[in-house]
């Protein structure tokens, strides 16, 4: 809207950065999933405007018909919309498909003519400064995202996450530098960011029309670290459920970083089930084959 772990960094260094394992609470005793998205979106991005700074190329192809210096002016523009988003402030009118996404984000790079690295660099390490100070004060339940959805503002900072880790990907492979998802980042993105927004929105958002047709599929995702969640296909639409079902056609286990990056369709399936990243088993498995082509995250 949009891999590898990182070396020598366990869950001791994770927690005194702020963004580890152990979950910030509320004084009630539960987990303050917008304190740990705020947190990890200020751990990453100073590695994505180091990453930024190296770029050698602005025009290197990056992802589908952007450049790098495209991908790295969308993800400016996100942070400007999920920024306005929790203010309370008008967000772009745009319906959340992926050919209403794919709209919108062309008219905004067309109407921001910037593609220097280093400038859009500055412009998002300002920006993440100006989301954490603006998410640090808000008191709303809910607030208005795209398409009038109402989203908690954790599900809209995890969204900013998620494109960070995604975004950072598209830019280090096409520069050919690394770019380690944390795990604990790659799971705040999927629990706290994709699952509410699939909830949120239609339930044809996340579908390819075209392709689905009488698909009908009832899939078990395990989030290795995190929660189970029933995917119910039917006719055209992904609505979900409470994991833990017994009329399921398949059960999929993942690990975040893996997940996020197949499903986003950055990474092939294969290589992550040879090594174990990816575990699927259940009656009607070959469904999943057809999951995979059915789902279409905007």
């Amino acid at each position: 809207m949009t891999d590898i772990p990182s070396p020598r960094r366990g869950p001791d260094c994770d927690a005194q950065k702020g963004a580890g394992i152990v979950p910030a609470a509320t004084h009630g005793g539960a987990p303050d999933i917008l304190a740990q998205a705020r947190a990890a979106v200020l751990d990453v991005v100073p590695s994505l405007v180091a990453l930024l700074r190296g770029v050698p190329d602005v025009d290197t192809a990056a992802v589908g018909t952007w450049t790098v210096g495209d991908v790295a002016a969308h993800l400016s523009h996100v942070f400007r919309v999920d920024t306005d988003a929790i203010a309370g402030r008008p967000v772009p009118e745009a319906m959340v498909t992926k050919t209403g996404i794919a709209e919108a984000t062309a008219k905004l790079l067309a109407e921001d003519g910037e593609r220097d690295p280093a400038v859009l660099a500055d412009r998002i390490g300002t920006r993440a400064d100006e989301f954490d100070d603006v998410a640090s004060r808000s008191q709303s339940a809910t607030v208005d995202w795209l398409q009038g959805t109402r989203l908690p503002p954790s599900a809209v900072a995890c969204h900013l996450l998620d494109e960070c880790l995604v975004h950072g990907h598209d830019i280090a492979k096409a520069t050919g530098r690394p770019w380690p998802i944390r795990r604990h980042h790659a799971l705040l993105a999927i629990d706290g960011g994709a699952l509410p927004l699939i909830a949120a929105l239609p339930p044809t958002a996340f579908v390819n029309q075209e392709k689905a047709g009488s698909f009908r599929a009832r899939v078990e995702l395990r989030v290795r670290g995190g929660r189970r969640t029933l995917m119910v296909f039917e006719g055209g639409s992904l609505t979900l459920e409470a994991g833990g079902a017994r009329d399921v056609d398949a059960h999929i286990s993942a690990d975040p970083q893996a997940l996020m990056l197949v499903f986003l369709g950055r990474q092939g399936i294969w290589k992550p089930l040879l090594k174990g990243k990816l575990a699927a088993w259940g009656p009607r498995t070959w469904k999943l084959a057809r999951m995979l082509t059915v789902i279409s995250p905007p």
